[in-house]
């Protein structure tokens, strides 16, 4: 007959007791605590172990087996409500946060190009076609390669026309992109051609066809034998390409140190159709474009012999080219930051 240890009733009032409590744990943490208080190395099922010291050989092969059974007992309920409390944590979530993975998704609002950015990205796309490169830049630059290399010495009288906005240490905030054209040509060997957009400065008062910081767009070739015809086609081929129509132009004599002869590219004006509106100053055109043959002294400056090479230029306004595209009566729209505006493009 088997000797039960006197242990044996605590061990199964133990059993009971830790059962109910770990089946009745709320969460992860009240079951950790239950675990330490019936597992840990203080714990109530290892305090059986240290009294089985003080029973007898038959008694302590007995109460053996009861705690082993009783701790593995305690370690299987433990396991079963971790599951459970995971499995419950899950139900929880689906039933307050349920969604619907076959609903279709919602479309986060996504921003687009500035409209000067747009059209000169379809500038530059027209501009490949005809076997021109794009060149870069610096905004802020030197007096030579603004001023000095296109044939505007210090005392010339055009400077005071490009109300620039000098620094403090000589520098100055390019007035014109012709500044990359000088860049492109001292580091290229013709025949060359390309276009030069970007942002440009000058100090003067705005208004509706007038501001202190826009866009160029300005382009060059230079080979043998080029002559103002070729310039023609160029600028006739880019206004149809952008307006997708044909544009009535006009060209009348314009001064310009860079180039001799030098012209005035004017369009019809598109948002009054030529009878006058205050974009193009009630007289029915709009300036758009100064060009003209390279003037020799510019090639010069670059290292280039005009006795063997001629070439053309020309400075394109993008923001006035924008306002014909789309019709927009104010340039200074473009710089407002008005988002009800700008989401028209």
């Amino acid at each position: 007959m088997v000797k039960y240890p006197p242990m044996k009733e605590q061990i199964n009032t133990l059993q009971t007791q830790a059962l109910a409590e770990i089946t009745s744990a709320s969460d992860e943490a009240t079951l950790e605590a239950l675990r330490i208080h019936y597992l840990g190395k203080k714990g109530a099922v290892r305090a059986f172990f240290q009294e089985m010291a003080k029973l007898s050989a038959e008694e302590k092969s007995v109460a053996g087996q009861l705690v082993n059974a009783l701790k593995q007992a305690v370690e299987e309920a433990l396991e079963s409500r971790k599951h459970q409390l995971k499995a419950n944590k899950f139900t929880d979530l689906d039933q307050k946060e349920w969604i619907d993975v076959t609903a279709p998704g919602i479309q986060p609002p996504q921003g687009h190009l500035h409209p000067i950015t747009q059209i000169q990205y379809e500038i530059e796309t027209i501009f490949r076609s005809m076997g021109f490169q794009v060149f870069d830049g610096p905004q802020l630059e030197d007096d030579y390669h603004n001023f000095e290399a296109l044939n505007i010495p210090a005392d010339h009288p055009a400077r005071d026309m490009q109300d620039t906005f000098w620094l403090t240490n000589g520098r100055l905030l390019r007035t014109h992109t012709s500044s990359i054209q000088i860049r492109a040509m001292q580091g290229q060997t013709p025949p060359l051609r390309g276009i030069s957009p970007g942002r440009v400065f000058r100090y003067e008062a705005t208004d509706a066809s007038h501001e202190n910081t826009f866009y160029q767009v300005e382009g060059l070739m230079v080979d043998k034998d080029i002559s103002v015809a070729h310039l023609i086609y160029v600028m006739k081929v880019l206004l149809k390409e952008i307006f997708q129509r044909e544009v009535k132009v006009r060209l009348r004599p314009g001064f310009f140190p860079f180039v001799e002869p030098g012209f005035e590219l004017d369009i019809n004006c598109l948002i009054c159709g030529g009878e006058g509106c205050p974009v193009c100053k009630y007289e029915g055109w709009v300036e758009l474009l100064p060009c003209g043959a390279i003037h020799p002294n510019v090639l010069k400056a670059c290292d280039i012999d005009p006795s063997v090479y001629t070439g053309f230029a020309f400075g394109l306004g993008l923001n006035r080219l924008v306002m014909m595209r789309y019709g927009i009566n104010d340039i200074r729209y473009f710089q407002s930051g008005n988002l009800q505006f700008l989401e028209q493009f």
